[in-house]
């Protein structure tokens, strides 16, 4: 369920304006706090504007669509202790929070994966693209200054059996898995703050949701030591990850009702020093099924 938030185009037109004169979203939000609105609507309207720059879409004309609030119990879908055991590895837990569920982990990957895998995707980059929540459109970006591509679910040895301990560790059936998205970030790339949850805004992500259900958790495995910059940034929690080899971010943004946490807002700052490599893996509620693919009963890897 969802909110519609009416504003004046006034309100719009000044945000855009800000926004392209490089204010920080922040500040936007704390003017019109001044002003007397709502918070939480305050940073549904400014997070709808700045991921409508970022997709290179159009600006909201005079409404959005409000997700429910945020889920009062998260599913906390990560096994619990400060070790897991997740398949061929055990998981070193850094640190953890509860509401909502967030984990900063280690010994994700080993340095011989992380090469491998830079090395198989790096022929098969493409500039990074963006859903555009309008249309449901893959498009390219300069708000995402990043390359990517995917690996199709256990292509090979390796990514099948990244496959199988990723999904042990996010406690969630190999078959609710999206194939694994590797980003490159050269100096000078980053991403303005978006969700990973997919809004109900147009057909195609409609239509992903009623064949594969909500994204629900997001686990995000550095494959490289940054030299500075790159952290993934939760600018609604205060949390700053860095980027180091072998470690991965954690975090949950679904409930068991299919509601959404809008405080998983996040960002991949700017590298300033050497280049980042990230691989990302994304969960759903049920079973994946690609855009065109027919259902049929998972044979698993």
């Amino acid at each position: 369920m969802s909110t519609v938030i009416r504003f004046s185009p006034d309100l719009g037109r000044w945000l855009t304006h800000n926004l392209n004169a490089g204010q920080a979203p922040h500040a936007l939000v704390a003017t019109m706090l001044k002003q007397g609105m709502n918070e939480r609507a305050a940073q549904a309207i400014v997070a709808a504007y700045v991921d409508a720059r970022q997709r290179g879409a159009a600006m909201p004309a005079d409404a959005i669509e409000l997700p429910d609030e945020a889920p009062a119990r998260p599913v906390a879908r990560l096994a619990p202790g400060t070790r897991i055991a997740a398949a061929d590895r055990e998981i070193v837990v850094h640190s953890r929070g509860e509401d909502p569920v967030f984990a900063a982990l280690g010994n994700v990957v080993d340095a011989d994966e992380c090469k491998a895998i830079i090395e198989m995707a790096r022929p098969r980059l493409k500039p990074s693209t963006l859903v555009d929540p309008m249309s449901g459109r893959d498009v390219v970006s300069d708000k995402r200054a990043s390359w990517g591509m995917f690996f199709r679910l256990g292509e090979n040895d390796l990514v099948a059996r990244l496959d199988r301990r990723l999904s042990a560790l996010m406690n969630l059936p190999l078959e609710n898995g999206e194939g694994l998205q590797v980003l490159y970030y050269p100096s000078g790339a980053g991403s303005e703050p978006h969700y990973d949850y997919l809004a109900p805004t147009n057909a195609a992500n409609r239509e992903s949701i009623a064949r594969s259900g909500q994204r629900v958790s997001t686990l995000v495995t550095y494959l490289n030591d940054v030299q500075d910059g790159g952290q993934t940034v939760f600018p609604q929690l205060g949390l700053a990850v860095s980027p180091i080899r072998g470690n991965a971010c954690y975090f949950e943004y679904t409930d068991e009702n299919g509601r959404v946490d809008t405080r998983s807002l996040h960002a991949s700052a700017i590298v300033t020093r050497g280049e980042k490599w990230v691989m990302t893996k994304w969960m759903r509620e049920r079973r994946f099924v690609a855009a065109g693919e027919v259902a049929r009963p998972f044979a698993g890897l």
